[in-house]
């Protein structure tokens, strides 16, 4: 079944195609308005969400309905827009899709940037996440299922798929422990409770597996597990377990690994994202000129060859998230009206 494509939804006037002839297809775009906006200024960017609302397509040059992950016709649809727009780099915004690229990649239909399949069936799974890591001499937090021997309260009680902070609950002893493994609706998993803080480490990594930079930051504020602020810090401990994690997993593309830093136990990964990570802005803001993680993306799909640069980026910059909207009219194009005019700060006196 071909993909339904929509009117194009900016225009050369408004966002700049690079001078590179090169597309790039995101799917499950949903509300990553800013990561679609920075790929539409240095490639054709087609974007597909099975939502005709989801307001990141209109940041791109071609919007397009594909039929759901699930069904047979998901992967022929990608690629039929792949030669349609002559796309050489496929991303998923999302984790749902992630192993279905990756089988599509090592089957020659899709230039998906995504891991092997079986990194990403387990970093989907974030028990199997930890057995990996654990067998990787990676450092995981101990993590054991539901009626095994726990060492040490409190824990913390997470689905093992979940995503988003969602059903996540802390156990102070056992008997909190077995409520909430029965009150989650889905397979869990019990995790040491780390005591210090939190941080992202956002990696990109080149085709061949090897990491292009590693920028970390802190999670000074989240909302639905999503880092809405931080600030980009230049810690080499950080900087070193991300570049060990992306290049032991064999990463394509863009990471992000979460790790605490535990009174007792130092740094323990408690998540892996084979894609890019919710502060999309961190990395963006702290790269340097020419090396966001966008534009080595672009160069690496024209047939470029990055060097890594690891460690290369402006510390100490934070960013703050806010959100906003867009007006579509009949046809469910953008009418380009704001509720501000001009959008954005005044210009500075």
């Amino acid at each position: 079944m071909a993909p339904a494509e929509r009117d194009v939804s900016v225009s050369e006037r408004d966002v700049g195609v690079s001078e590179r002839d090169v597309g790039v297809l995101l799917t499950g775009v949903g509300k990553r308005y800013d990561i679609v906006s920075a790929f539409a200024q240095h490639a054709t960017v087609v974007a597909v969400d099975p939502n005709p609302l989801a307001p990141a397509q209109y940041a791109a040059h071609h919007r397009c309905a594909v039929p759901p992950i699930d069904d047979p016709a998901y992967v022929p649809a990608l690629r039929e827009l792949c030669d349609r727009h002559g796309v050489r780099a496929v991303i998923p915004l999302t984790d749902l899709d992630i192993e279905v690229l990756a089988r599509a990649r090592v089957a020659g239909e899709l230039p998906a940037l995504v891991p092997a399949p079986e990194i990403a069936r387990a970093t989907f799974d974030k028990y199997e996440a930890h057995l990996l890591l654990a067998r990787l001499d990676l450092p995981s937090p101990p993590t054991v299922l539901p009626g095994e021997p726990v060492d040490r309260y409190p824990v913390m009680v997470k689905p093992r798929q979940g995503s988003g902070a969602r059903s996540i609950h802390r156990a102070d002893d056992a008997r909190d422990a077995e409520f909430f493994v029965g009150y989650v609706q889905e397979p869990t998993m019990v995790q040491w409770l780390m005591d210090g803080p939190e941080f992202s480490i956002d990696c990109l990594s080149d085709l061949g597996g090897r990491c292009l930079n590693a920028i970390p930051r802190t999670m000074i504020e989240s909302r639905g597990g999503e880092s809405i602020k931080g600030t980009v810090i230049a810690d080499r401990e950080l900087i070193t377990l991300g570049r060990r994690v992306v290049e032991a997993l064999g990463v394509r593309g863009p990471c992000t690994v979460q790790a605490f830093r535990d009174r007792e136990i130092g740094l323990g990964i408690t998540d892996v994202n084979t894609r890019f990570g919710g502060a999309f802005p961190a990395p963006m803001y702290a790269a340097l000129p020419g090396r966001t993680y966008p534009e080595l993306i672009v160069a690496m799909a024209a047939g470029e060859q990055v060097e890594p640069h690891v460690g290369e980026f402006r510390a100490g910059i934070s960013f703050t998230r806010y959100f906003w909207q867009l007006e579509l009219d009949e046809a469910m194009s953008p009418t380009g009206r704001d509720i501000v005019e001009p959008p954005g700060p005044p210009p500075p006196r």
